[in-house]
């Protein structure tokens, strides 16, 4: 059973036509009759759950929100974009490009979430930041203000970045190759499965090899050293 159908009523947006949705089975607090947000097709939003678009946000291209999504306000979402679980698009955010937003993520304000970048967890976007490349915001971490959070960034745990200065990526050049991540604000690293101090990070990374635990511990204290500078 369908929960919405497109309605007649339209409004083209860059080229693109899209329909405002109407609820034609009541759920969860959506009752029968109401107008929700604006669609290009019914491909954009799910008809088997909870999943919603209030006012006059916008999903388009082939973009998805399903579960019990909400995205609202003005917020746009387009491209390959994916809103799911408990998330929340709303403001005048926006999610773009082949970007994930899921489990019980929040994206507010003027926020982008963009390019290849995932957004989850409990994570919060906010403001003016933006999130894009290959970039990825999980645990309960905040990013806020003018933050910019790019390339192969992994902001995690409870770590705030308002800023881009406000957390420091480097690359595992000796090994894997991978990137990892320092954010100052909670003075935590992330690496691979591994989130902690810098001291468990170089024990660990010790115990599995003397070249490893040294290339770890070097770059540990590489930060420590950049961060007494920036404080004097």
């Amino acid at each position: 059973m369908k929960k919405y159908k497109l309605s007649n009523k339209t409004k083209k947006d860059g080229g693109v036509t899209l329909y405002r949705i109407v609820c034609v089975t009541a759920f969860a607090n959506v009752s029968e009759g109401d107008l929700g947000g604006w669609v290009e097709s019914e491909d954009n939003l799910s008809q088997h759950d909870k999943a919603w678009i209030y006012g006059d946000a916008r999903v388009c291209g082939k973009s998805v929100v399903y579960g019990d999504a909400r995205v609202c306000g003005n917020a746009v979402v387009c491209g390959r974009a994916v809103v799911c679980g408990n998330a929340m698009v709303c403001g005048n955010a926006s999610v773009r490009s082949g970007a994930i937003v899921c489990d019980n993520a929040m994206v507010y304000d003027n926020a982008i979430v963009c390019d290849r970048a995932v957004v989850r967890g409990g994570a919060v976007v906010g403001g003016e930041a933006v999130v894009s490349d290959n970039a990825r915001v999980f645990g309960t971490a905040t990013i806020c203000d003018d933050a910019r959070v790019f390339g192969n960034a992994a902001i995690c745990g409870d770590a705030v970045v308002c800023h881009a200065s406000d957390y420091v990526v480097l690359k595992n050049f000796w090994g894997s190759c991978r990137y990892f991540t320092y954010t100052i604000s909670n003075d935590k690293w992330s690496v691979g499965c591994f989130y902690g101090t810098g001291d468990e990070l170089v024990k660990k990374a010790y115990s599995e090899n003397k070249l490893k635990g040294k290339c770890y511990e070097a770059s540990v204290k590489y930060v420590q050293e950049i961060m007494k500078l920036i404080k004097k």
